[in-house]
Formats: C-alpha cells, structure tokens, sequence
C-alpha cells in the first residue's frame, strides 16, 4: 500500500477498482458509445489507448497522465457526468490540463448527484505504481491511498 499526494481539482472522498491508462485519454473517442449509444459502463471506444480499449471506464478510479484530443474533451467530461456514466475518480499524474478541467469544476458546481472527485499532480511513481485492479481510495484532502 502506498500514499500519494496530489492538488484537489473537483472535492470529494471515494473508494474504487484502478483503471489505469499510461497514455492520453482521448474523452470523445473514448466516452462516445457511452454518450452517444446509451453504453451506461461507458466502454472505452479509443482503439489508440490499448491500456483502456474495451474496458468500463463508469465507476472506476481512472488514473492517467493526461486528457488529449478536441477542444470537445470539457464538454464530454460534463456529459459523462450529468447521464451518470463518468468513473468514480479521475486521478492525473500531471496537472490537468484546461479543456479536462473546465468539464471536471462545471460538472461539480451545475450538478448535484453526479459528482466525480479528481485529483492531478499526483507525479510518475503513482501512475508507475498503480496497476489495474488494484483498489483506490481518495481522501478529501487530496490524498490517494493505492492498495
């Protein structure tokens, strides 16, 4: 069990199953089926990622460098948020990075049951040491315990 320290984007405290991706997160390839088709485990449809291609990305703790493609990324975070298809946390080794962020603060100010913690700068050794499947739990204070 290892302690990580990161900055608080979005607050909240959540317990959930790793889902860990060592490149970008592309949010509208990766959340269309999901906000488009109705796939409620939001499947990761980014055959680029090969860390999260396939896999439910809804109620997991998503570790990740980084979000990158279209200027669509804030909006499709928000999205996720407000049908209840977004992973319980979003973890970023980096800081995030603006398009990410302004979809995280909208979605944790506008809606009131769809909140999803997120923490950044949490440095490589977390993204190096968190595997898949293993358990996180977020602490209010920006503290991630990886398990």
């Amino acid at each position: 069990m290892k302690t990580f320290q990161g900055r608080v984007v979005a607050p909240g405290t959540v317990t959930a199953e790793a889902l860990v991706s060592h490149g970008g997160l592309n949010t509208l390839a990766s959340f269309q089926k999901a906000l488009q088709f109705g796939d409620k485990n939001a499947t990761c449809g980014d055959q680029n990622n090969p860390d999260l291609y396939g896999k439910q990305m809804a109620g997991k703790a998503l570790c990740l460098p980084q979000t990158i493609g279209s200027t669509t990324g804030g909006l499709v975070l928000y999205c996720a948020c407000a049908m209840g298809r977004q992973p319980a946390c979003m973890l970023f080794s980096q800081p995030i990075d603006s398009l990410a962020g302004a979809g995280v603060i909208l979605a944790d100010i506008w809606l009131k049951d769809a909140k999803m913690p997120v923490i950044d700068s949490l440095g490589e050794e977390f993204l190096q040491y968190a595997q898949t499947g293993m358990t996180i739990e977020i602490k209010e204070n920006g503290t991630v315990v990886v398990g």
